[in-house]
């Protein structure tokens, strides 16, 4: 059996706060409010010339920049069945049933994900990694778990298998 090798990052840096809500059951839309998210991500794959999975460095920025590019905002769902977001010039309207709220454009983040939840974010959060090492050239690994914590302790993870 061949070695295996992961690594792990997981920084108080690596927090953002953001306002969402979310949809469960069958009408139950839950009111406005924000968490102190933290994040982190494993790393596995095979060691490169450098006799590592990958650059610690390279993962802990690329990391930190899309947390920061969450941090303080409204975060929406664009594909909800029943949360309906509508983005304008300058504001977002999101309607529920009857509820309706409008938030200036800047404050928020439509994010290609049907609800907010801490898992679907985590997802996004991995899948976004995955782009941005594309991007600069990175291998990419054989897997990427990521984690969401929304209110210490309770973890959305994603473990996205891209060995096959």
């Amino acid at each position: 059996m061949a070695d295996r090798y992961h690594v792990k990052l997981e920084k108080e840096s690596l927090i953002f706060s953001a306002a969402h809500f979310i949809t469960f059951g069958d009408n139950i839309c839950e009111r406005i409010h924000g968490h102190n998210y933290r994040v982190f991500a494993e790393v596995h794959g095979t060691l490169n010339d450098n006799q590592y999975v990958i650059d610690f460095i390279a993962l802990r920025d690329t990391l930190q920049e899309i947390t920061s590019e969450l941090d303080h905002h409204v975060l929406l769902p664009d594909s909800h069945e029943t949360i309906k977001v509508d983005a304008h010039d300058k504001e977002v309207m999101v309607t529920f049933e009857d509820r309706r709220w409008v938030f200036p454009k800047d404050d928020c983040i439509i994010l290609p994900i049907s609800n907010t939840t801490a898992e679907l974010l985590a997802r996004h959060i991995g899948k976004e990694l995955l782009r941005r090492f594309e991007l600069k050239g990175t291998t990419a690994p054989d897997k990427l778990i990521v984690g969401v914590d929304e209110n210490e302790g309770q973890w959305g993870i994603c473990e996205l298998d891209l060995d096959s």
